[in-house]
């Protein structure tokens, strides 16, 4: 019995190498990057959790662009405006009218989700570059009409002195606080996006990007999952943009949420970390952010040229994105998940073939197919026995 408990403890605990040897690496990795956020603030100063926090809001940005346009394929250059309706709508109403952050985010994510639906609308007739371009014109419109309305918007500067969401005693601990504000947020809408673009909603998202006839031809009205798309997309980044004016790092500002600046990018962040994956959304903001912030801090001046690299970190900042972009046409998550399907599938190949033949080296097998070595000891002896009667 004894003996049976052992083999079976034996079998469970195979089985569960088993089972864990099966989990995707990219789930070891993303757990990996998650407790890296969460543990990361402990050992940074005041400066860099805010730099840290100002990057997480970006992320939430490029998965909300990434929701419609990656999936969809519905191509949009507009997205700032849901940023700046939630950021403007909260920051305007705390600012001017004493209004608490909480009633303001949630006035902010409607507004959102109805420049969202007016978005959405116009999508059913209009695709390609006339969507794009479409999408374009509102936000350089709205930052028009703030520039005319300073007294109200703050013009180019925009509002600063909103309320923070979470105010502690000193300015450190409130930019710690918020910064677990914000890596919350960004989990709430990591998970939202990545569960709805793993549904059946995000196979429609992906058959109407590949073609809206055949999504039509099963009884499915396309016209109501783009919709869908642009509300869910604009609810994400309306609540990204007001929560950020309500943290140490973020303002209701031109540059900061509207500009053009802000959706090129996005769309940069969300090509390079691979269309449509929404963790290379994650991939893609995370090093568009951090390579920017490097590139102007780095300290190093480049001989011949004798120019510091600070100087000119915005063209080799283009230029290193060009170059990535060239050889990394579908995207770094995308490629990365490539190449560790071809290192599983070649690991998996050689255990298949170490098993079948018990771990034996190729000498090994080549010496075991002669009959001599075949270990048939009775059919040797048998052998010896007939020739010692035939002498």
């Amino acid at each position: 019995m004894a003996e049976n408990a052992h083999t079976t403890g034996n079998d469970e605990s195979g089985g569960s190498i088993g089972r864990l040897r099966r989990v995707p690496p990219s789930y070891y990795l993303s757990v990996g990057f998650l407790a890296f956020l969460a543990l990361i603030p402990g050992v940074l100063g005041t400066t860099n959790i805010l730099l840290l926090t100002y990057s997480l809001f970006f992320v939430m940005f490029v998965i909300s662009w990434d929701f419609v346009s990656g999936y969809t394929g519905l191509m949009s250059f507009g997205h700032t405006l849901f940023f700046a309706v939630g950021g403007y709508t909260t920051a305007i109403l705390n600012i001017h009218y004493g209004v608490h952050p909480i009633p303001g985010i949630v006035g902010g994510v409607i507004l959102a989700a109805i420049a969202g639906l007016l978005y959405g609308l116009p999508a059913r007739n209009i695709e390609g570059h006339y969507l794009a371009l479409m999408t374009l014109l509102p936000p350089l419109i709205l930052e028009r009409v703030f520039r005319l309305f300073k007294d109200t918007t703050g013009g180019e500067t925009g509002l600063i002195g909103t309320e923070n969401l979470i105010e502690m005693d000193s300015f450190a601990m409130t930019a710690w606080v918020n910064y677990y504000l914000a890596f919350g947020l960004f989990l709430v809408i990591f998970l939202l996006a990545w569960v709805i673009t793993r549904s059946d909603t995000g196979t429609i998202f992906t058959a109407i990007k590949e073609s809206e006839d055949a999504v039509a031809s099963v009884g499915i009205n396309p016209n109501k999952y783009k919709v869908y798309a642009f509300v869910m997309s604009a609810m994400m980044g309306g609540l990204a943009g007001a929560v950020f004016v309500h943290t140490p790092a973020g303002s209701a500002s031109p540059s900061q949420l509207l500009s053009l600046v802000v959706i090129i990018d996005v769309l940069l962040a969300s090509i390079l970390g691979g269309l449509g994956t929404i963790t290379g959304a994650v991939v893609g903001g995370m090093t568009i952010f951090w390579v920017r912030e490097w590139l102007s801090d780095v300290s190093w001046t480049i001989p011949v040229l004798d120019i510091g690299v600070s100087d000119i970190n915005d063209v080799l900042f283009f230029l290193l994105l060009l170059a990535l972009l060239m050889f990394l046409t579908q995207g770094l998550v995308p490629w990365a998940q490539e190449r560790g399907q071809r290192l599983l599938e070649r690991r998996r190949a050689d255990d298949a073939e170490v098993a079948a033949d018990g771990g034996r080296t190729p000498d090994d097998r080549t010496d075991a197919s002669r009959p001599e070595a075949t270990g048939d000891r009775s059919n040797r002896e048998r052998t010896a026995g007939n020739q010692g009667k035939t002498r």
